[in-house]
């Protein structure tokens, strides 16, 4: 897999914002991916370093339309924490 198919999306919530400020950024990853693979594909979108990976894995929720029910698709969620430097996600 390549860098960009690890990292799908950045989660922005009220609570990664406040993680930001503790050089903590939430990333929606592949769910095949693992703690190495997102890593390195932060150092090389990012050019910066990484110190600490934490992952979660959400399963599917359960929804119903009219007599059909389904789940929803399953998540996986990481956790960068930084060396140094800073992640410019998005401009204010």
């Amino acid at each position: 897999m390549e860098a960009r198919d690890i990292l799908k999306r950045p989660v922005i919530t009220e609570q990664s914002s406040e993680q930001m400020a503790e050089q903590k950024y939430t990333f929606e990853v592949d769910t095949r991916a693992n703690k190495t693979e997102v890593k390195h594909a932060v150092e090389s979108i990012f050019g910066v370093k990484v110190a600490k990976v934490n992952i979660m894995n959400y399963k599917g929720k359960m929804k119903r339309v009219g007599k059909f029910s389904g789940l929803t698709n399953k998540r996986r969620k990481a956790i960068v924490t930084l060396v140094e430097g800073e992640i410019e996600l998005f401009e204010i």
